[in-house]
């Protein structure tokens, strides 16, 4: 019975990616004065695209077309390891922040190898830029978990969120420190603005698009479900670290309810948020974007050094 939640949590999870995408994009409509699709539109698109035959290219090798499959595969493996509803799952063993990570970079390394595969400057322009964007992401983003989980005195995410419930709501400095760099990290990883533009083909602005500019068809319907499930994991992953109170402590109906309702509540704040951000913020030059992910990575280290002040030597 827990693993069957816990693959349910995960079925979840991917499910309803494309709906909080759906979500941010009409609340992006609404802030700048324009008629909103549905939120169901992007269920409609990758349905679409998996309708359509891919347009391959002669310089393609295998693995142009083996690349998607694996970036989708080792996302959905990430959604496998983080608390989405409840923490009490067999799935909680693994639920470690490194392996996370992990599964994120692995994505990535097939992401950017596609978009070098091909062989155009669009593509190695991209890879170059993403892997240059994600060395600077990724000691941000542990540092902000690290923050976090030595608190709880693990890396695992499970554990982590339940001894942030078992102590209640306590103003700790190192939480919001680390709050604001995790932040910064999920829209630089996630391609959003001021880092990346997922609704721009320009060659001066593309990052993430510049990859996956050769893609179409069922492939590029696997690569985009994988970057929407990848924007729901890091909304999961801030709202259940940071606001945890309604995740699921018990495997009971109510608890699993309650627990579904309270994170697509946080869910849709947090997406609202990141809209508002969207429509107020300008695309930074991606010379800038070091700055940008530097001060992430100050943050997080400040979190970290006022926990040590704080909490250890006081």
């Amino acid at each position: 019975m827990n693993w069957l939640i816990a693959i349910l949590q995960t079925a979840l999870l991917v499910g309803l990616s494309p709906l909080l995408a759906g979500w941010l994009k009409r609340c992006k409509c609404f802030l700048q004065n324009r008629q909103p699709p549905s939120v169901f539109q992007p269920y409609r698109d990758l349905l679409k695209l998996t309708r359509k035959q891919p347009v391959l290219s002669h310089d393609a090798s295998w693995l142009f077309h083996f690349a998607p499959y694996m970036v989708l595969s080792a996302t959905v493996l990430a959604a496998s390891v983080v608390p989405f509803i409840a923490v009490d799952l067999p799935t909680s063993a693994t639920a470690d922040v490194i392996v996370l990570v992990g599964f994120f970079a692995f994505a990535r390394f097939f992401l950017t190898l596609a978009g070098l595969d091909v062989g155009t400057a669009f593509g190695g322009m991209g890879a170059s830029r993403e892997v240059t964007i994600s060395s600077l992401a990724e000691p941000a983003m542990l540092m902000a978990v690290f923050t976090l989980t030595m608190t709880a005195s693990t890396t695992n995410l499970a554990f982590a969120i339940d001894h942030v419930l078992q102590a209640g709501l306590v103003l700790r400095p190192s939480f919001l420190f680390a709050l604001f760099a995790l932040l910064l990290v999920a829209v630089a990883e996630t391609g959003r603005v001021p880092v990346d533009n997922p609704a721009t083909h320009l060659e001066l602005t593309m990052i993430h698009e510049a990859m996956i500019l050769e893609y179409s068809g069922r492939h590029l319907a696997l690569i985009e479900w994988a970057s929407q499930l990848k924007l729901m994991l890091y909304g999961v992953l801030i709202a259940n670290l940071f606001f945890p109170w309604g995740i699921a402590q018990s495997l009971s109906l109510n608890a699993l309810g309650f627990g579904l309702f309270a994170i697509l509540l946080k869910l849709a704040v947090l997406t609202l948020i990141l809209a508002f951000a969207e429509t107020a913020v300008a695309k930074m030059r991606l010379f800038r974007v070091q700055e940008y992910l530097g001060f992430a990575y100050l943050l997080a280290l400040l979190g970290m050094l006022s926990h040590i002040v704080l909490e250890v030597l006081l």
